[in-house]
């Protein structure tokens, strides 16, 4: 933590670590800039990219000492005795003396005072007996900090000792570690593989293959990144690649698995241990060894001692403490030999690295909440599987969710479909409730892991005939917790829902099929459009009249329907990505003309059951604001109706009433607040049709806000900022709505995306965007109109 007070560092003079020849890090090392996150060459850069700024330091070359808080507490008098600066002197000396450097201690002391230095005291929580000598601790860094006041002094601690209040340090900043960069590890990464290649274990082209391998596993899987910002975790994979020669396993379980063992190795293994004089080496024997355990009885006492803490564990974030005399109790009853007693064997761990961590005095931690979780899910795998697994997560999921996944993983080694089927038959145990009734909190998250299970586990694919009854339950729940879900669960995992819903198949023709597609029927009459009362891009809010009864797309057109139009007419796309998408999510990815190009078809493909002289195409801004809207009469009921049911849909009369509120933001009227609505990137991409079940417009539109921006047929004009057709809206104009327009014109798209504020989901919001454009938060829906279309 750098002190705030102090007068900093006097004149230019260099540190002792500036003026050494060896080829050690200087000053202009530890300043450059860090690495970027690009991974691009600087020379493809513009000249303010090119030159990123160097890391600041401005106190010049500082003389680095450093104090091991641990060692500096055993020379100090007894606990409740003064201390002072001097001890730290004493300490210092000591040090020189033993290394045979005592003629320094002078010109050091003159350094420190005269200068300045860099002073760490190293490992504030790990000094023995910590809570009888923080008082000593904490007044002895402080007098020596006030008495060296050119001196910049750094103290380091484990977050969790430091964030007690008894432990703070007066005048001292905070500062947290920062995790890991994409760019640092990709620098970590490749110094590790050219350190391979100077110890000649590999060969250059074979460490850039492996660097190569595991970083684009680093990026391309969001749980092996998480773990890879931390050096400790990126240290294990880099080892652990380099040991097996190849990528590191795909799977979460066998990665752990994995991992797990390596750190298994390392707590375990035989060590050279010098003797206390330092003369010579005597081998400790591996703790197996020692206990006269087998692997097996030490690593299933570890798994119950995970499982424990992690039940107990009050926070849900990070890892849970574990006293260490609890650890030696664990492994006492893995043990055959009855002379080991606790401190000994507390002894034995303490300077032992690998599954276990110190965590401050007589605490260790799991290197990473994973490794909490693993061990924990290998205990329940071989607990009273899978009764008691389900029975925790169905009541606590936030704590026992990813216990649960890796639990399953863990325990279908063997055989998948005897494990899977019985835990998904106890996390989902009956269908869901209707929609008049609320789910049960704890039957919506045991459906939601069952699915997760299924789709994780791969036995949603092909399952044998006596589980498909249990596939069919585990997938109607998915649907109601898409559709019904925001209700009770949060509106991530009723995204989550709609993932699992696609990988099982989703079973609606409406979203899967074109010829299922749905549309709303919107009446003829008047509605208020834009909003505010001056001039604006979207205002001020007038009334236009739409003289022609229309149907608009309950939901954009999904990928499935859109991978119907390619397979069906071999159109080829002009973005692959286009059909990657999940089959129920919207399709996107698709400029204005291939919109336009799937209408054109539609109309063909419909020609004998559409009404005569009605056509597929874009909806006009006007039409797409009055469905989400309303007119100034709504219908009571709304008319949903496939294609061929629309011109008797169109003969019956519907009865319409007055619009509360004609001039709504959003297509609901209660306000934005609670609205299960994909924006604001809460999400990170397209969710499945559907989710704004509860939240449709007059009409039973839905996704009408947020999810992706819909292109309508529209103009804007070239200009980005300043629109060529402006309010009031004239729907006589027939140039607003011209399909033959120059490239450069661009089109008006409506409702928002999953990228994008919710502010721009608005019923009024108008955007735009050149028609050659393609991303991944923009689609489209299809209107029904009789001619003219303008």
């Amino acid at each position: 933590r750098p002190r705030q007070a102090g007068k900093g560092t006097k004149g230019d003079k260099p540190g002792l670590g500036e003026d050494a020849e060896a080829p050690a890090p200087k000053l202009a090392d530890l300043t450059a800039p860090l690495p970027p996150d690009d991974d691009e060459p600087r020379a493809s850069k513009t000249d303010d990219e090119a030159w990123p700024k160097r890391q600041p330091w401005r106190h010049g070359g500082l003389l680095p000492v450093r104090v091991v808080l641990r060692d500096l507490a055993a020379q100090l008098p007894a606990p409740g005795k003064p201390v002072s600066a001097e001890d730290v002197w004493r300490y210092l000396r000591g040090a020189l003396k033993a290394a045979a450097l005592a003629d320094y201690a002078p010109a050091m002391k003159a350094e420190l005072h005269e200068s300045g230095g860099l002073v760490m005291f190293d490992g504030l929580d790990e000094v023995p007996e910590a809570l009888l000598r923080r008082e000593q601790i904490q007044q002895v860094v402080s007098d020596f900090a006030d008495s060296f006041s050119n001196c910049r002094v750094l103290v380091t601690s484990r977050t969790y000792a430091y964030q007690q209040q008894a432990w703070k340090l007066p005048g001292f900043a905070e500062a947290p570690l920062a995790a890991f960069t994409i760019g640092q590890i990709r620098a970590f990464v490749r110094s590790w593989y050219d350190h391979m290649v100077e110890l000649l274990r590999l060969t250059r082209n074979d460490a850039a293959g492996r660097a190569a391998l595991l970083l684009r596993q680093v990026e391309h899987n969001p749980r092996v990144r998480e773990l890879a910002e931390r050096p400790l975790l990126l240290t294990l994979f880099a080892r652990l690649q380099t040991e097996v020669g190849g990528e590191l396993p795909q799977r979460r379980e066998e990665l752990y698995f994995a991992s797990v063992q390596m750190l298994l190795s390392d707590w375990e293994r035989t060590k050279m241990q010098r003797a206390p004089d330092g003369s010579a080496a005597e081998l400790e024997p591996s703790l197996g060894e020692w206990l006269k355990a087998s692997a097996e009885d030490i690593r299933r006492e570890l798994n119950r001692l995970a499982f424990d803490a992690h039940r107990d564990q009050k926070d849900l974030q990070g890892t849970a403490d574990i006293r260490q005399a609890d650890l030696a109790q664990a492994l006492l009853r893995a043990s055959a030999n009855p002379d080991v007693k606790v401190r000994q064997l507390e002894i034995y761990l303490r300077d032992r690295a690998g599954i276990l961590v110190e965590h401050g005095v007589g605490m260790l931690q799991f290197p990473h909440r994973t490794f909490q979780e693993y061990l924990a899910a290998c205990h329940l795998a071989n607990d009273d599987f899978p009764d008691k697994l389900a029975g925790l997560v169905r009541h606590d999921p936030l704590r026992w969710r990813e216990v649960t996944l890796l639990a399953a993983a863990h325990a279908a080694r063997g055989n998948r479909d005897l494990v899977i089927w019985p835990l998904v038959e106890e996390l989902c145990k009956g269908p869901p409730m209707p929609k008049s009734e609320r789910m049960a909190e704890p039957d919506a998250w045991g459906a939601l892991l069952a699915g997760e299970v299924l789709v994780q586990s791969g036995q949603h694919e092909n399952p044998a005939p006596r589980n498909r009854p249990k596939l069919e339950r585990v997938r109607s729940w998915q649907l109601a917790l898409l559709t019904d879900g925001p209700r009770t669960l949060p509106l991530a995992e009723c995204v989550l829902a709609g993932r699992n819903l696609a990988a099982m198949g989703d079973p609606r023709p409406e979203v899967m099929t074109l010829d299922g597609m749905p549309f709303c029927v919107v009446p003829a009459g008047p509605f208020m459009m834009g909003e505010g009362e001056e001039p604006s891009r979207q205002g001020p809010v007038h009334r236009v009249d739409l003289p022609q009864v229309f149907a608009i797309g309950r939901w954009p057109v999904s990928t499935e329907q859109w991978r119907e139009f390619v397979l069906a007419t071999g159109h080829k796309v002009k973005d692959s990505n286009s059909l990657a998408g999940l089959g129920n999510q919207p399709a996107n990815c698709i400029d204005w003309a291939e919109a336009l190009r799937l209408c054109d078809y539609l109309t063909e493909r419909w020609r004998s059951v559409l009404p005569p002289g009605w056509a597929v195409t874009l909806p006009s801004e006007a039409e797409w604001e009055k469905a989400a809207r309303g007119g100034e009469l709504i219908p009571a009921t709304p008319t949903s109706v496939r294609v061929k049911q629309l011109p008797d849909a169109l003969l019956q009369p519907q009865v319409l009433g007055e619009n509360p509120w004609p001039t709504r933001e959003y297509p609901w009227w209660q306000g934005f607040d609670g609205q299960p609505i994909n924006t604001d990137n809460i999400i990170g991409d397209p969710s499945a049709l559907g989710l704004g079940a509860s939240c449709p417009s007059p009409y039973g539109c839905e996704e009408m806000a947020g999810n992706v921006w819909e292109w309508t047929r529209s103009l804007w004009s070239k200009a980005l900022l300043e629109p060529a057709f402006g309010y009031p809206y004239d729907n006589t104009d027939s140039t607003r709505e011209t399909l033959d327009s120059s490239e450069g014109s661009r089109r008006i798209v409506r409702g928002g995306s999953w990228a994008f504020t919710h502010n721009l989901a608005r019923c009024a919001c108008r955007d735009n965007y050149r028609p050659g454009a393609r991303y991944s938060f923009l689609g489209f829906r299809v209107v029904l109109r009789s001619p003219p279309v303008l």
